[in-house]
């Protein structure tokens, strides 16, 4: 079974990549995987659809995860090839909390502009997103890009739902965006999970989204938490 680990990026975001490539290099490393950055050469937010090169990545690899490099992994992941089956997508879903409504119309809106996939709830996230050779098709679809918000997780959640693949739903600790920090989820800290991902504006909007998340590995790695 050879796996991969890839994460989008480009020469524009380069302390990003000297910061974080080195930690996904070595999680790659405990999970038996190659690492491959990828990305492509667009200034707006379709450069998310780098992930589509996926599809040709899977006549090499049968498993891929795809990691942001805006997210932050402590030593103690779990591999999380081994936890999630091979037929099965894994991903956590957003449409929760202060985002669930508008996540939701997202659902409603493709749907809409296209048929009807039976597709109500579980708005992805790709942020955190593993896949295998069987699901390659994901990353080829026959209708135009969609291109309005979301981009590649509301195209890539469609497509799962078009072709009937099944999702195995990853905690939240293993994605932990802002909204799994809000009042309906307890306030969970992010200090508990596995992967924290500053998406968006990250955790604090008063604070750039790369100071944040080098603030965060500071800390981690004074305790020894991250690599």
């Amino acid at each position: 079974m050879k796996k991969l680990i890839v994460t989008r990026a480009d020469n524009n975001i380069q302390n990003w990549k000297n910061l974080i490539h080195p930690i996904l290099k070595e999680y790659a490393k405990r999970c038996n995987a190659d690492f491959l950055c990828i990305w492509n050469d667009v200034k707006d937010n379709s450069r998310a659809y780098a992930i589509m090169q996926l599809y040709d990545l899977f006549n090499k690899y049968d498993r891929i995860l795809q990691i942001d490099t805006d997210c932050l992994i402590l030593k103690h992941c779990p591999d999380i090839f081994d936890l999630v089956p091979y037929d099965e997508i894994g991903t956590i879903y957003e449409d929760v909390g202060s985002r669930q409504l508008h996540r939701r119309n997202l659902i409603k809106k493709i749907q809409d502009e296209r048929q009807d996939v039976n597709w109500k709830s579980g708005y992805i996230n790709t942020g955190v997103f593993i896949t295998s050779k069987c699901h390659k098709e994901i990353f080829n679809p026959s209708e135009p890009l969609w291109m309005d918000f979301g981009y590649d997780d509301v195209e890539l959640g469609y497509q799962i739902h078009k072709n009937n693949f099944k999702i195995y739903e990853l905690p939240f600790t293993f994605n932990h965006m802002s909204m799994f920090s809000e009042s309906w989820n307890l306030f969970a800290s992010k200090f508990d999970s596995y992967i924290i991902h500053f998406a968006g504006n990250g955790f604090d909007n008063r604070i750039s989204r790369f100071n944040q998340i080098y603030q965060e590995y500071l800390i981690f790695k004074k305790y020894n938490m991250v690599y």
